[in-house]
């Protein structure tokens, strides 16, 4: 069923209705330093042009043991610009005890593969380019590694390469890898309009990197992404798009980071005092709040002019209400939605332990009806500031880290309000943003697999007969 007629109608319908009617378990590596009590401008929180390895993006890799890795439960990350020209894309990560997984749906309006393929050309098609560092060091060494695979109908060795820095250039690399494509769209190879986008799933082994069992959670090593693109047979191969925004082929220290588990955070203090943080009415400018991409009002376009066009354009910083939704099948991108959030701090005593932190948002209906299904969300510690006036999918900040997630069960007949309140443990975010003297800033995502997964929330700009439900961030704090 095409993305046009299988829509969420059921969960479209409910939300029209609603609005007429008017654990995750993040932690810190090491000790968050004990702020001052001046919240003066702190420094960019990441990666524009400078490659300090401090500053660039993490993605935190849940492991899962012996178990298949879960698709829905991968850690999630993005990058791009959406436009007919250009494209948007997904990535998730996991691993288990025998390989890494990492996956990326890409946004693409038209989608080409060469016919006979030559190795040295994989990237003059569309195609993605995966690289690790093993060693989490700055520079390339005999642990780096680059992986190519270019899109086609099914698994291809002959579209695929693998390639090892050997102290000069990167050498071709027989390795026993995995990289499966899919696609979604009207057809490959052709120039119609209606193409949604394309996926590429790598499995690794860590055998083949000459490890014995997976690193121990963690470890780190450096990971970058670069997707290449061609929306005509003949050309020209458009220009590459990459994560983290820094990425430099040859520097490693250019890299984003790849951590081994999730977070740390140790909760070494008794609770002393505590602070309840929340929009106190519909027009103050306090926890601005806005979801991007296939919001409420906006869910699910068909239109092709709309959604290559306008839909990554749009800004809803205002509405009363927002959806999170994902999943996967790339051609339902346009039903996608992140939902921004920040929470000044500043009410906060300087001197102390952060105990602990949840976010809470109340729920009051889901996409699908009777087949809508959980989904797992996950909290993001937002990159950079944002507007609510101005917020759209593609200006949107990245996310600088995962931290972790919670199960949010689907709601098929509305529950009166202020809806059903649903919590995120962000101990560890408010902890660091407390001790950098910054705003908390979260995006909350999902990397989720079944159709009918979107989630909806009540904002912070819900009237203020609807105050109970807007979103609260409640700080414990203790002595350090």
């Amino acid at each position: 069923m095409t993305p046009e007629n299988r829509i969420d109608r059921v969960g479209s319908l409910l939300l029209t209705i609603f609005l007429l009617i008017v654990g995750c378990r993040p932690s810190a590596d090491v000790p968050l330093p004990t702020p001052s009590a001046d919240w003066g401008s702190p420094p960019p929180l990441v990666f524009s042009t400078g490659c300090n390895p401090d500053l660039q993006p993490r993605i935190n890799a849940p492991g899962f043991g012996a178990q298949e890795v879960p698709f829905e439960q991968t850690s999630i990350a993005w990058f791009g610009y959406l436009s007919p020209e250009s494209n948007f894309t997904d990535i998730r990560v996991g691993y288990n005890d025998a390989y890494l997984y990492v996956y990326l749906a890409i946004f693409d309006r038209h989608l080409w593969y060469e016919e006979q393929p030559v190795q040295q050309r994989l990237t003059d098609w569309d195609a993605v380019t995966l690289f690790l560092d093993t060693s989490g060091g700055e520079a390339l060494s005999p642990a780096s590694w680059k992986f190519v695979a270019q899109l086609y109908g099914e698994p291809s060795p002959e579209r695929r390469a693998a390639y090892r820095w050997n102290g000069a250039n990167w050498e071709l690399t027989e390795l026993a890898f995995e990289a499966i494509p899919g696609w979604r769209g009207n057809a490959l190879n052709n120039n119609e309009d209606t193409d949604r986008g394309w996926a590429m799933g790598f499995t690794v082994p860590f055998s083949v990197l000459g490890l014995v069992t997976a690193p121990v959670e963690g470890t780190t090593w450096r990971i970058a992404v670069i997707t290449h693109d061609r929306d005509e047979q003949d050309g020209p191969v458009l220009p590459e798009q990459f994560w983290p925004p820094s990425f430099r082929a040859e520097m490693p220290a250019c890299w984003g980071w790849l951590r081994f588990g999730l977070p740390e955070y140790h909760r070494d203090a008794s609770a002393t005092g505590s602070l309840l943080i929340v929009r106190p009415t519909q027009d103050s400018p306090l926890v601005p709040d806005a979801d991007v991409g296939g919001a409420s009002s906006n869910q699910c376009p068909g239109d092709e002019n709309h959604i290559w066009n306008e839909w990554a354009n749009r800004n809803y910083g205002h509405a009363p209400d927002f959806n999170i939704q994902n999943q996967s099948d790339v051609a339902d991108w346009p039903c996608f939605s992140k939902y921004y959030i920040t929470f000044s701090l500043e009410g906060l005593p300087a001197g102390k332990r952060i105990v602990s932190a949840t976010l809470t948002l109340y729920q009051f209906g889901s996409a699908g009806g009777d087949q809508a299904r959980p989904s797992w969300i996950q909290v993001l510690i937002a990159a950079e500031d944002w507007q609510e006036e101005t917020i759209t999918w593609n200006n949107a900040p990245l996310a600088y880290e995962n931290i972790g997630g919670t199960w949010v069960d689907p709601i098929t007949e509305h529950p009166g309000w202020p809806g059903i309140p649903r919590s995120w443990d962000v101990t560890y975010a408010v902890a660091r943003a407390y001790a950098r003297r910054e705003p908390l800033r979260l995006v909350l995502y999902e990397s989720g697999s079944a159709y009918h997964s979107g989630k909806y929330f009540v904002s912070s700009d819900t009237g203020d007969w609807n105050a109970a439900g807007r979103p609260r961030l409640e700080v414990v704090w203790g002595e350090p």
